[in-house]
């Protein structure tokens, strides 16, 4: 159960209820909102009656949510959320977003031309690895906040706005002075002590779904964001581990699909890291945007083959220009078809 509390409810009226949630058995959780605070009541909630909640001072809203995730719930909120990442650019709106870029920034003029190239494609917004979390330890791992800032001047000279990744709460506060949407990586869907840096920072997250979660584990992870008052999450279907190997990973579009029904949050698709294959970057790119995705994150390089990181999935301008093209086409038609239906 959820409880949003009125917009001018005082701090005593809060606190009246969060301890009354306490003497009733149960662990409230206060988020405090841009507007509104919300208290959500931790623990099998079902035997309690709404309507004794519903009659608190103070209290705007009672929403029963027997989901494990509360806030990231389409019985919470029904109407899909919009996280606007900057220039313009909304996710989760009427239109799909193309973002776009090199796998790790490689150095200032190197991220610029890029950026350029991505910008004349048709991309909306710009991606680029400062922090690299590599299998190996002798991989390149990036730039750093040096790669932050060459992100930042990309930024400035082509309006696009900027994801990329953190892997520590430490890194969080110098990348949002320099980035538009902090990025969660799959490896890091589970670092709860990042989660709730990130929430806390109001900032747009990307957060992917991890290796091998589930459905569950992936909308708890988001979960942990919202939890902290960060309304402005953006969830990614990136591929998961299986047994398959002609692939990098199984690209799960049964989930875009699943997620739009269960949540309100924005839902975008990685095909590059999804399949690691540079010729069906485009093909399941389509694919995700038939589903239904509201966007499509993919790794862009100049040359590819000169990509210092994951080359073998980077696509060059042109192949990113036709992707572009394709999604705004199918884009479409599948919007025409939800609106008629």
């Amino acid at each position: 159960m959820i409880i949003v509390m009125e917009a001018d409810a005082s701090e005593q009226q809060i606190a009246e209820i969060c301890a009354y949630v306490q003497n009733l058995g149960f662990e409230p959780h206060r988020s405090q909102g841009v507007e509104t605070t919300i208290v959500g009541i931790i623990g099998d909630d079902r035997r309690l009656d709404a309507n004794v909640f519903r009659a608190l001072e103070g209290v705007g809203q009672v929403i029963p949510v027997l989901k494990p995730y509360k806030l990231a719930s389409r019985d919470f909120q029904p109407q899909d959320s919009l996280v606007d990442i900057g220039n313009g650019v909304v996710l989760g709106g009427p239109e799909v977003a193309v973002i776009a870029g090199p796998c790790s920034v490689e150095g200032e003029q190197a991220i610029l031309e890029a950026a350029q190239a991505v910008k004349q494609a048709g991309a909306v917004a710009l991606r680029g690895g400062a922090y690299k979390p590599r299998t190996s330890p002798y991989g390149f791992r990036g730039l750093g906040e040096v790669g932050l800032d060459y992100l930042a001047s990309a930024r400035v000279a082509t309006g696009l706005p900027v994801v990329t990744e953190v892997m520590s709460p430490a890194q969080v506060e110098y990348a949002c002075e320099r980035a538009d949407v902090l990025q969660i990586g799959a490896r890091n869907m589970q670092n709860y002590d990042l989660l709730l840096e990130v929430g806390r920072t109001r900032k747009p997250v990307m957060l992917k779904r991890g290796l091998s979660a589930t459905m569950n584990e992936f909308l708890l992870a988001a979960e942990y964001i919202l939890s902290q008052g960060n309304w402005q999450v953006i969830l990614c279907e990136r591929g998961i581990r299986t047994f398959e190997t002609h692939t990098r990973n199984t690209l799960d579009l049964n989930t875009v699909v699943a997620l739009k029904g269960l949540t309100h949050l924005p839902v975008v698709v990685d095909p590059s890291h999804g399949t690691g294959r540079r010729e069906l970057v485009l093909p399941m790119a389509r694919a995700a945007v038939a589903c239904g995705a509201d966007g499509i994150i993919v790794e862009a390089h100049p040359i590819p083959d000169a990509s210092i990181s994951d080359a073998q999935q980077a696509i060059s301008p042109a192949m990113l220009a036709e992707l572009v093209k394709d999604v705004k086409a199918i884009s479409q038609v599948v919007r025409k078809m939800a609106v008629v239906a």
